[in-house]
């Protein structure tokens, strides 16, 4: 399975030498209960804390987008509006009005 940590894969005897079976069984049994165990505690004792904790952090960024970041992205964007409208649609309607009286001829000389 995916994500699930294996006594093999954490304790790797090389090939040539190997524990006693009993010992092997013995360290086998250690491992799995002292992680159980531990996630357990772990668990138990953390998971109510950084619930809370994961809970606040989403909420301030909830918060923060809604109230901070949509509207002064709204701002900016009224704000480049204007500028275009009062700024640069001008300067572009002017050049359009020079050069809309121009003609362009095109002779082919043999």
């Amino acid at each position: 399975m995916e994500g699930q940590v294996n006594f093999e894969d954490v304790i790797a005897e090389p090939a040539g030498l190997h524990s006693p079976n009993r010992v092997w069984k013995a360290s086998y049994s250690t491992f799995t209960v002292s992680m159980y165990l531990c996630y357990c505690c772990m668990t138990s004792i953390l998971s109510v804390p950084l619930s809370l904790i994961w809970g606040l952090l989403f909420a301030c960024m909830s918060f923060c987008h809604i109230w901070t970041f949509v509207p002064c992205i709204k701002c900016l964007s009224r704000c480049h509006m204007l500028v275009i409208r009062k700024f640069t649609s001008p300067v572009f309607e002017a050049l359009g009005k020079i050069y809309s009286g121009m003609r362009l001829i095109f002779r082919k000389e043999a």
